[in-house]
């Protein structure tokens, strides 16, 4: 049976977006609203009304409202996945391919054995697949060396509207930045070690003069990274859901667009929105009750109390194959991660045992294709005279 929809819930939504436009209320991977619905999501083209016994069994022996549904999601998701999140200001190919290059070149990390990809494996859905039983936790970088957080997916991320779990960076390009020269993580000692290097190598000289025909300096940090995103900005996995979004009834089978439904109306959507299912606000993890967490969120970046246990929402694109999940990867199956969020932040009691099992089957169905092609390592340009050595100091 579907969960209805209700008029009160689309209240309680909006107002708890508006909340955290202000920064006052937030969850964490899945924001859902406070209040349990009452009221059915009326047919596309219907008006709202009030449902009988006899309406509603009738609309649970014919199986779930598809029209209704997808109306909903079409507002909610804004339609399907495009091909590229830099559509507005796309890279050239050239840039392109420079950057599908650096990101897979471990000469970029000091001790010359980790690249982008090796936190953020393109062939295994963005994540790091390096530990003993696949997925790790958190990542380990140069002198296995770990951090708090676990890496989250690579794919998709152009269509966030901050980067890095605490939002520190603005776009790709700035979050491409970081990891180079973070000490735990490549641990490059700075921009001009960096440049240098790519400077001693024949192959990317060339690269970057094609890639920045107009610039009297075409190797440079900045370009470096704005190559790196104009890759990134492809990595895009469009799916099933997409061909929902466009129109297609079939293409999800009936418990998934249960789950749908229940995601919407119990009001996972109040953070879960958009392109990327997410991504697009801050919020609290711990709405009702403190979550058993450390780390802070985004307040270790800007040490503002109201940043206190705020991370950026995930995307859920792809979720039943990025796991283990929350900040921290403490979390390893994707049913537990939908009862924590059930628990901590939604207040109308728990979801039924059908629900959950619903949910989870949307999910799944949020599971995209790899571009293959796309994601192909590339031959990379040999090392020059005067290109250091690795170096595991």
């Amino acid at each position: 049976m579907l969960r209805p929809f209700t008029v009160r819930s689309v209240f309680r939504t909006q107002g708890l977006l508006s909340f955290a436009a202000a920064g006052i209320v937030a969850l964490a991977i899945g924001g859902c609203s406070q209040e349990k619905a009452e009221e059915k999501l009326p047919k596309a083209g219907a008006s709202a009304q009030q449902p009988t016994a006899e309406t509603a069994e009738a609309e649970t022996a014919a199986g779930p409202d598809v029209g209704a549904i997808m109306q909903q999601a079409q507002s909610l998701f804004t339609g399907p996945m495009p091909a590229r999140s830099d559509l507005a200001n796309p890279a050239t190919q050239a840039q392109i391919d420079l950057g599908r290059m650096l990101y897979f070149d471990t000469r970029l990390s000091k001790g010359q054995d980790i690249s982008c990809n090796s936190c953020h494996d393109v062939a295994s859905y963005g994540v790091d697949v390096r530990g003993p039983e696949g997925q790790r936790q958190v990542s380990a970088g140069h002198k296995d060396q770990t951090g708090a957080r676990n890496s989250p997916t690579v794919y998709n991320a152009g269509f966030h509207f901050r980067q890095f779990w605490d939002g520190r960076a603005a776009d790709l390009a700035e979050q491409a930045k970081g990891p180079v020269l973070n000490p735990i993580e490549m641990a490059m000692p700075d921009e001009a070690s960096t440049v240098a290097v790519l400077r001693s190598i024949p192959g990317y000289v060339e690269a970057f003069k094609t890639a920045f025909p107009d610039s009297k300096k075409p190797v440079t940090y900045d370009h470096m990274a704005q190559a790196i995103a104009g890759f990134e900005a492809g990595l895009t996995t469009p799916g099933r859901f997409d061909e929902f979004l466009s129109g297609k009834a079939d293409a999800l089978n009936e418990q998934e667009l249960r789950g749908l439904n229940t995601f919407i109306a119990v009001g996972c959507t109040t953070c879960h929105m958009g392109t990327a299912v997410g991504g697009t606000m801050y919020q609290k993890l711990g709405l009702l009750k403190p979550y058993p967490t450390e780390d802070t969120g985004r307040h270790v970046e800007t040490k503002i109390d109201a940043d206190k246990f705020m991370f950026k929402v995930p995307s859920l694109r792809n979720i039943a194959k990025t796991g283990p999940y929350l900040h921290d990867g403490s979390v390893d199956s994707l049913e537990q991660v939908v009862k924590i969020m059930d628990e901590y932040q939604t207040a109308g009691g728990p979801l039924t045992e059908q629900e959950l099992a619903d949910i989870v089957a949307f999910l799944n169905s949020l599971t995209g294709e790899l571009p293959s092609e796309y994601i192909a390592p590339p031959e990379l340009p040999e090392s020059g005279k005067k290109t250091p050595e690795p170096d595991l100091s």
